[in-house]
């Protein structure tokens, strides 16, 4: 009773503890999990055949997204819209998963099965050569009971294959099986009809270990009664314990030949962590450049609208002095046009920045929600302005490039898989030379399986186990390919895809450094433009305010004042265009150099989970001085129209 009482106890705790697993991964992040580790076995022994419940996606914005609208409006500094954009980017989500892959691969790969590889990264074609882990196979000579419940007994040839994978395998069999044959004699059974009852047990274990050699255990039991005549035991037990070892000398010997897919995975992890990384900083790159991008139409609206209320002011002023006779009916033409010109503008410029606005919220959010929608996105941080810290020098910048930029580590891994590629084909060019040993004993006993007979004699196991019925064995295998060409193909494949993995390399170096200096003069060149386009908005304005002065002292026209606004118009619009240039070159050197991330304080990690605890910071920067809008075109003197 205590017993049974105990072992009820102990399912109940199983059963808790299989409940609590299954909500830790269900709650849990997915991100979060180390799916590298295989399932414990205790206390509950059917975990690793249970598949584990992994939590679905999960669509819903983060808190931060409505936290920060107000009012109808979406204000956002750039920190805030990267922190938007690792919580709730769709293409960072898609490649958050990369990782959790290649973690399963790796398990895979541990229990001696071949990888699959990771999307984004090289499988070498030479690891699949004879792969390790496609099946058991059964050695030759240890199948079913021996001669020891045979008539006769004698020996033979002897060979053990290479048999098992890294995860140990156990293989429990039972049977019982009635047979009635006929006999063409009676000198041998006795009987002209046998009947025999026999009844088997067998397990079997296999296990290979990572340096190639291989070793199996069997144990076969089988309970026979009969109805032939002349037996020394019937019923009987006839029992066998057969183990045996395989180890390889030439092919398939050491860590390089049967470990390859465990290294190649672990490389696989290594590169999900930079294509994750490409990824977050791809994204955050189209966030930034969308901020500014979203910065210089809101401002080219403003413009817009200044140029509006310009116009407007003059077309009215214009209407007014023709009712009064102190202008005439060409200069209100030619207010009206401006005006109409203006909110052709004004329509432009508000639609860029309507489909801005649309391009940067989808960036920022799993869904669009409406009251997301709706909202109106203030990019509360200025355009930023040249600084002289800003351009680096071109070894530092390259230097940096060559050290963390994602792509070409990822170039790296590449070429050391197909190391481990070149190493295992290498190994597979040689003959296949294995020794192998054998140790076996048997049983055959009466009615005690176990214990002592009434004659004295002991059990089948004891006498199995006991090796009163010994077999031992051993030798050598050698097996080639006269030619071997096979082999030979693939050595110069794997040769030839080093190779080429090596020009790409060099290839991915050689971008690296022309993005860089592209980059690099792209920062140079947009700092002359900005300054150049502020000069000419500054000059614009000058002249314009000249032409105004003009128009007060009788010497110019409304039509000049429009052409100068004009003017002016056309060189504040090339001044914002020529600041958020320069703010997407400063994100591309960012990117070209490696160092986007780091600028930016973010954490892969935290990416990794989509959980951004430390607000991103981007360093200051200093914006351009504003210009100020158009001024109010002023009214004609009195009869003073030229």
């Amino acid at each position: 009773m205590n017993l049974r009482r105990w072992f009820t106890h102990w399912l109940c705790l199983c059963a808790l503890a299989a409940v609590a697993h299954s909500q830790a991964i269900s709650g849990s992040s997915v991100f979060s999990h180390n799916y590298s580790r295989s399932p414990g076995w205790f206390p509950e022994v059917w975990r690793p055949y249970q598949q584990t419940t992994i939590a679905a996606p999960v669509f819903e914005n983060s808190p931060r997204l409505k936290q920060l609208i107000h009012n109808g409006k979406l204000e956002v500094t750039l920190a805030e819209a990267l922190a938007l954009a690792l919580e709730n980017n769709l293409d960072i989500e898609v490649q958050r998963y990369l990782r959790p892959i290649a973690q399963a691969d790796l398990l895979r790969s541990q229990s001696g099965q071949a990888a699959r590889g990771i999307p984004g990264a090289t499988m070498p074609g030479g690891l699949n050569t004879g792969a390790i882990g496609l099946g058991v196979n059964a050695a030759a000579g240890t199948g079913g009971v021996g001669s020891a419940g045979g008539i006769t007994g004698g020996g033979g040839a002897l060979q053990i294959p290479q048999v098992g994978t890294f995860d140990p395998a156990l293989s429990l069999n039972f049977s019982d099986d009635r047979n009635v044959s006929p006999l063409n004699t009676t000198v041998v059974a006795g009987v002209p009809t046998v009947t025999t009852n026999y009844m088997a047990w067998s397990a079997n274990y296999t296990q290979m270990l990572p340096e190639g050699s291989s070793y199996f255990a069997t144990l076969s039991v089988g309970r026979q009664i009969t109805t032939q005549e002349h037996l020394q035991y019937n019923p009987a037990f006839i029992t066998r314990f057969t183990s045996g070892f395989n180890q390889p000398l030439l092919s398939g010997r050491g860590f390089a030949a049967n470990m390859r897919f465990i290294y190649v995975a672990e490389n696989d992890l290594k590169t999900s962590e930079q294509l994750f990384r490409l990824q977050v900083t791809t994204t955050l790159v189209a966030v930034e450049d969308a901020y500014w991008d979203l910065d210089a139409t809101r401002e080219a609206v403003r413009v817009a609208q200044e140029s509006v209320a310009a116009a407007q002011q003059l077309y009215d002023d214009n209407q007014r002095k023709y009712r009064s006779g102190a202008a005439s009916g060409i200069d209100v033409v030619t207010a009206q046009a401006q005006l109409a010109a203006s909110q052709r503008d004004l329509v432009v410029a508000q639609t860029n920045w309507k489909m801005a606005q649309t391009q940067f919220k989808s960036m920022l959010s799993k869904r669009m929600v409406p009251e997301l929608d709706a909202a109106d996105v203030v990019t509360t941080d200025p355009l930023p302005a040249p600084q002289p810290t800003d351009v680096p020098s071109l070894q530092t910048a390259l230097e940096s490039a060559l050290t963390r930029r994602p792509d070409l580590l990822q170039a790296e891994t590449d070429v050391q898989n197909q190391v481990i590629s070149g190493r295992f084909t290498r190994n597979a060019m040689l003959p296949e030379f294995n020794t192998f040993g054998l140790w076996a004993g048997s049983g055959l006993t009466g009615n005690a399986l176990l214990g002592a007979e009434s004659g004295g004699g002991f059990g089948s196991l004891n006498q199995a186990f006991g090796a009163d019925f010994p077999e031992y064995g051993g030798g050598m295998s050698y097996f080639m390919y006269l030619g071997n060409r096979s082999a030979q193909a693939d050595g110069l494949r794997a040769q030839l895809e080093a190779n080429q993995t090596q020009v790409n390399l060099q290839r991915s170096r050689q971008q690296i450094n022309l993005e860089v200096r592209q980059a690099m003069t792209g920062l140079v060149q947009g700092r002359a433009q900005v300054e150049a386009a502020h000069e000419a908005s500054e000059l614009a304005l000058q002249v314009l305010d000249a032409e105004r002065k003009k128009l007060e002292a009788g010497i110019s026209t409304p039509y000049d004042v429009v052409l100068r606004d004009r003017d002016f118009v056309t060189a504040r619009q090339a001044e914002i265009a020529a600041q958020a240039t320069y703010a997407r070159a400063l994100v591309e050197m960012d990117r070209a150099s490696g160092v986007l991330l780091d600028r930016n304080n973010i954490e892969l990690e935290e990416a990794h989970l989509g959980i951004v605890n430390k607000m991103p910071a981007p360093p200051p920067r200093s914006p351009l001085p504003r210009i100020p809008g158009g001024p109010q075109i002023p009214q004609t003197p009195q009869g003073g129209r030229r």
